[in-house]
């Protein structure tokens, strides 16, 4: 049974179940702002207790909360049920683009906005794709998107790529010296992929030098974070070309970038060093609970940062760099890291939803 607490919005997770979903569950323990008041799967698990459709499957290294171990997955297919138990959800499952993109616009239709983790939306021209820090002014765009959808109350919010917040965040600051070429390569976490080492035993030992889509991603997606909001839908930069290679690496949690940039006006390193530690953006000014107090840290030292030793920092929300130095055949290179499945999955959506409550969007 789930005990309401008075003056808290009622939070949804559709896809709770996987990973990503499990994600969810440990942040929302305790949350100031949102009670979690429904989990809702595949109808293969709708009716039976949360502990019991999980089974075997439970994925992270603590314990399931108490709140949720009890509570009776719903179908996610089933919003008129949803809507009496949620002011709004977050949606992590796994289904066909298609798919989602019609459950999401239906969840939206019923008034209940979505938060999502998946890539379905990402590049629906007037859903906000966000990383709160770098463009909460996108969010401007959901007047325009509830105008289309014919809804008061319901929108979409998306989050982008877990891989991209492993070097996005670092290039940003430097936008005002003209980022013209970059060139990336990602070394990503066998959790991305929502797996562990007993379900990825082909991993152990070995690099895999494919992952479907993502290098697509990790070209467009920072272009529209860098996106205007113009006439009613994001438009993406057009100043910045970037090329990627992405990797799958023997690692659990934890997404590392290698990269490579041009600038139009070359920048010192103290200049970029100052620029990364003084990078803020609204979630620091407002204090919201998942907003780390240091958005990005460096590392001096030349082994850093490390996967293992650093992806935890500020509680896995904030993202490191480290071995900036200049290059021969570009401007300068530097390493980064961030945690794939808080900052770059639940965590991320986490703090949008905490940005859009403190800017009125979730207002019931």
């Amino acid at each position: 049974m789930v005990t309401i607490v008075a003056g808290k919005i009622r939070a949804g997770i559709v896809g709770a179940t996987g990973m990503v979903g499990q994600r969810f569950i440990t942040l929302l323990e305790n949350h100031p702002y949102f009670e979690v008041t429904a989990l809702a799967a595949s109808a293969r698990s709708a009716g039976t207790k949360y502990t019991d459709a999980v089974g075997d499957r439970w994925k992270l290294s603590c314990e399931i909360p108490a709140y949720a171990r009890d509570m009776v997955v719903m179908d996610a297919a089933d919003i008129a049920a949803m809507k009496e138990k949620v002011d709004f959800i977050f949606c992590a499952v796994d289904m066909k683009k298609d798919a989602v993109i019609a459950m999401e616009e239906a969840y939206a239709k019923a008034e209940l906005p979505v938060i999502s983790n998946n890539s379905a939306n990402r590049w629906t021209p007037d859903v906000p794709m966000l990383i709160p820090e770098i463009n909460d002014g996108h969010a401007a765009v959901i007047a325009d998107q509830k105008k289309r959808l014919g809804t008061t109350r319901g929108f979409i919010a998306v989050k982008p790529n877990c891989s991209i917040q492993s070097y996005v965040p670092m290039l940003t600051p430097l936008r005002k010296f003209g980022v013209r070429q970059v060139v990336v390569s990602t070394y990503q976490a066998i959790s991305g992929a929502g797996k562990t080492f007993r379900e990825m035993p082909e991993i152990v030992d070995n690099v895999i030098p494919f992952i479907g889509g993502e290098e697509e991603k990790s070209e467009r997606e920072p272009l529209r974070i860098w996106g205007e909001y113009k006439d009613g839908v994001i438009v993406p930069a057009e100043d910045t070309i970037i090329t990627s290679q992405c990797i799958r690496v023997p690692v659990l949690d934890g997404h590392m970038a290698t990269v490579f940039v041009n600038f139009e006006n070359k920048p010192t390193k103290e200049q970029i060093l100052s620029e990364w530690k003084a990078f803020k953006g609204l979630p620091q000014t407002l204090g919201l609970p998942h907003a780390p107090e240091q958005f990005i840290t460096y590392f001096e030292e030349d082994n850093r940062p490390q996967t293992h030793l650093d992806r935890d920092i500020c509680g896995g929300m904030g993202v490191s760099a480290g071995r900036l130095r200049e290059d021969t055949l570009f401007d300068w290179k530097f390493v980064g890291l961030s945690h794939n499945t808080l900052r770059g999955a639940a965590g991320g959506a986490l703090l949008s939803a905490e940005l859009l409550y403190k800017l009125g969007y979730l207002d019931v």
